[in-house]
């Protein structure tokens, strides 16, 4: 008989409590049964499957590479059926069922809470989880069920044949300050202009970061020696409204923070552009949340802005 018909709930939260606790008491006392017992389960199952899931030493287990893989299965299972029990105990109370949205700071100014403004007009019962953090911690809470969508900057790393993804927008990238800072006195500031001032960046690694760079190599130039890195959309408003740092923004957040009073957009070029896409899984279109957020991102992506560079 295929192992995996013996498999039962109870086994995906053995095998996640031995990878958390590396530890055969820890987890028989924290699941209610037996190191002895624990012990033969897991030895039978690595009989069944054929190949070695833990490797024994002196401090406890450690996961092998297959151990790894199985253990990541578990964790996308026990993600959905969270999602599963959330969404059914959403309806049951009346309402219009889950949607967890992850957005990255470049989305999270302006695209994905309209968007979801839109969704709550249209079902006022819908349950909304928001989830800010950065692309690279998005996709894998994403590919692992954790979140129905993801919003945030488009790239060749997020590839992933499971989920389904689509552009959005595509926009430039702004240098942004305080309102009352220096460099809004001057009538045309230029690059040198912003390069006297320490900026606040993105970290190394994201895509508007990444973009940054790029824009800034193109133009001969490089950061300034002394940067502030920061992931936070929150953080990063706060000290620019308390400090002289120049900033880092999309156009849409920057349009946003300035309509508020919050921040201004310094008139400096930079070449290049960065594109916002929206990725799902395609299993979670059938569900009523997930399809009517996904159509009000797309009603949040104006046309103009996907052609922002040809105008």
């Amino acid at each position: 008989m295929d192992w995996t018909y013996r498999l039962r709930l109870r086994h995906l939260q053995v095998l996640l409590s031995l990878a958390s606790t590396g530890n055969l008491s820890q987890s028989a006392a924290a699941l209610n049964t037996t190191q002895p017992a624990l012990s033969k389960w897991l030895k039978e199952l690595e009989e069944d499957i054929g190949l070695p899931l833990f490797e024994r030493h002196a401090r406890g287990l450690r996961p092998t590479s297959y151990g790894e893989a199985l253990i990541e299965h578990a964790r996308r299972i026990e993600a959905h059926l969270d999602i599963a029990r959330d969404d059914m105990q959403a309806l049951r109370a009346g309402g219009s069922g889950l949607v967890s949205i992850g957005t990255s700071g470049v989305s999270a100014a302006d695209t994905v809470p309209l968007a979801v403004s839109r969704l709550l007009e249209r079902m006022p019962r819908a349950q909304v989880r928001l989830v800010e953090s950065t692309m690279n911690q998005l996709m894998p809470q994403l590919a692992r069920g954790e979140l129905d969508i993801v919003v945030g900057r488009s790239g060749q790393q997020y590839d992933d044949p499971r989920l389904q993804t689509e552009t959005l927008y595509t926009e430039p990238i702004n240098f942004v300050a305080r309102p009352d800072h220096p460099l809004t006195e001057k009538a045309k500031p230029d690059l040198d202009d912003v390069l006297a001032y320490s900026w606040i960046v993105w970290p190394q690694g994201t895509p508007v970061r990444n973009a940054l760079e790029t824009a800034l190599a193109a133009a001969g130039r490089a950061l300034p020696n002394h940067c502030v890195e920061s992931n936070s959309s929150i953080l990063n408003l706060t000290l620019l409204n308390n400090t002289d740092l120049v900033g880092i923004a999309s156009h849409r957040a920057a349009l946003r923070f300035e309509q508020l009073n919050a921040l201004r957009i310094l008139p400096v070029q930079l070449e290049g552009f960065g594109s916002v896409s929206v990725y799902w899984h395609a299993e979670n279109i059938n569900r009523a949340a997930v399809a009517m957020a996904l159509e009000s991102l797309r009603a949040f992506a104006d046309p103009h802005m996907k052609a922002w560079h040809t105008a």
